[in-house]
């Protein structure tokens, strides 16, 4: 694909993206990333600039230098990802590419994910959290919009929804907990996360 295919019929690069663009962006990237065109970091760049593209004109040059690509499938845009701790703590921050659709889930161990400095894909996404005797601790952004729609059975949850930033992301958290602990913020607290400069 090249950014010509972007084009809508009309020709107005002022057409708003669909999740269907932005999503056909992502696949040349991840094909880029692939064949070593681009570097990890140029990719969670472009990655990022895709996913907060509002219009069509604006997806175009993300894509410009780099070829078609050979498979017409959505690529690496991550639809889908699980993390998990069992029986131990697991630690996920920093720059990383969240799915669409994630599932985390910690059974009798701590998962602790960050996801303020995570690249999101698309305007919203899904949480699908399990914690069974273990303890799950998510950060979101603090201009995320938070939808809760977790139960508890015999467990300790704490999940700051709503209010958010007009254009900001909107994240569902769905799941449950059941003797274990899910707390959502989006305050930093003593979560053993590495300290910011």
């Amino acid at each position: 694909m090249t950014s010509s295919h972007l084009a809508p019929v009309s020709g107005n690069p002022a057409l708003r993206a669909s999740d269907a663009d932005r999503d056909r962006v992502a696949s040349v990237l991840a094909e880029a990333l692939a064949t070593g065109r681009l570097t990890s970091v140029e990719h969670a760049d472009r990655l990022e600039a895709t996913y907060g593209a509002v219009t069509v004109g604006e997806l175009a040059p993300i894509i410009h230098d780099l070829p078609e690509t050979t498979t017409s499938t959505g690529g690496h845009s991550a639809p889908n990802q699980k993390v998990s701790a069992v029986f131990s703590k697991v630690v996920r921050s920093g720059r990383w590419i969240a799915g669409r659709h994630t599932k985390l889930s910690s059974t009798f161990g701590a998962l602790i994910v960050d996801l303020s400095d995570a690249v999101l894909p698309g305007r919203e996404i899904t949480l699908e959290v399990t914690s069974l005797f273990g303890k799950l601790i998510i950060r979101v952004p603090e201009n995320a919009y938070v939808i809760d729609e977790v139960s508890a059975l015999f467990a300790k949850r704490g999940i700051s929804g709503g209010v958010g930033a007009e254009n900001g992301p909107v994240i569902r958290v769905t799941g449950k907990a059941t003797f274990g602990k899910i707390i959502v913020s989006r305050a930093r607290t003593d979560w053993n996360l590495p300290n910011r400069p």
